[in-house]
């Protein structure tokens, strides 16, 4: 998810009342609800669990165990040095070096459980398996949680200003309609990933994947690997339940085509590419002696974002002429 819905969450449980459990309160759930992202800064880290975006920071152990408690650390640090030249704490709050690590811990676990939600997939297992997992349940940017915990939010801060009763009652509604709203999507993409199996196309994909619109987030584009074959579909409950309600022919994957297995090793940015890929397909361009292979992944097929997720690779040929190689 985008990290302005991760603050959004961490303010929102703030606002319940948690953020009076201690003082920099507030600053651990918003910062815990985004640390796991501190990865997009280790992309040249050797070790590839840190490298992988959304994989070991993202995980169980990395992200959810050990992170929290070392971000709890910084921020005692920091309020002791603050202390010391004689800050002036508005909130008059203590600190609570407890409520500080729990507070962490909960503003942590949350960033796992939203980037579960898209397409783009997360290795929760991290590093003991380099498995990726999904629900589909949102867009990577969704306006409609925007909306309920911006809302949620307001109204709870306006209530304290008036010194009103119940002032995290609506954080707390704004949290528990997020909840609601995703169990309601994860439902949506549970038959979307049926569809293709139930009417046409009658398939038995190898690996699916639904993708929600940002907007009308009951529609699908639903994406399916099937024995080196790749398919896309359209599912929307209002018109069709259980069946997909139009679809492309399949199309190869290419990916057992010799050029592209000798593509697929030979450099560390394919490399890396195909470790990150979960649904990958490549073309193949051939020019006399040399063939540009250039590796991409169904689930980000559209013109706005291709240029972003793709890798290309120049492999020698071996056409009638060319040397051996």
């Amino acid at each position: 998810m985008d990290n302005l819905t991760h603050s959004l969450v961490g303010w929102a449980l703030g606002e319940t009342g948690l953020k009076r459990r201690t003082r920099k309160g507030l600053a651990a759930l918003v910062l815990a609800a985004n640390m796991p992202d501190i990865d997009v800064f280790f992309g040249w880290s050797p070790w590839a669990p840190l490298a992988m975006h959304r994989g070991f920071t993202h995980g169980l152990v990395g992200g959810v165990l050990l992170m929290p408690p070392l971000l709890a650390g910084l921020l005692w640090l920091f309020d002791r040095w603050q202390a010391r030249r004689g800050a002036v704490f508005r909130s008059g709050l203590p600190m609570h070096f407890g409520w500080l690590v729990a507070l962490c811990y909960l503003g942590a676990v949350t960033h796992p459980l939203l980037d579960l939600q898209n397409v783009y997939a997360i290795q929760l297992l991290s590093p003991m398996s380099g498995d990726w997992f999904h629900t589909d349940g949102l867009f990577i940017l969704s306006p409609w949680l925007l909306v309920m915990l911006g809302v949620g939010i307001w109204l709870s801060r306006r209530r304290a200003k008036q010194g009103r009763a119940g002032v995290g009652r609506p954080a707390l509604a704004a949290l528990a309609g997020v909840a609601v709203f995703i169990v309601l999507n994860i439902g949506l993409s549970m038959l979307a990933w049926r569809a293709p199996s139930v009417g046409e196309p009658h398939a038995a994909p190898d690996r699916i994947f639904a993708s929600p619109e940002p907007l009308a987030f009951w529609r699908r584009d639903v994406i399916w690997q099937q024995q080196g074959r790749i398919a896309f579909g359209r599912y929307d409950p209002f018109r069709n339940l259980t069946m997909l309600v139009d679809g492309t022919a399949p199309i190869a994957d290419n990916m057992a085509d010799p050029l592209v297995k000798k593509a697929a090793g030979a450099t560390p940015a394919a490399e890396k590419f195909l470790a990150w890929s979960q649904m990958p397909m490549a073309r193949i361009e051939r020019h006399g002696c040399t063939a540009t292979v250039t590796f991409g992944d169904a689930r980000f097929t559209g013109p706005a974002v291709r240029r972003n997720f793709n890798v290309g690779v120049d492999v020698p040929t071996d056409a009638p002429g060319c040397p051996a190689r």
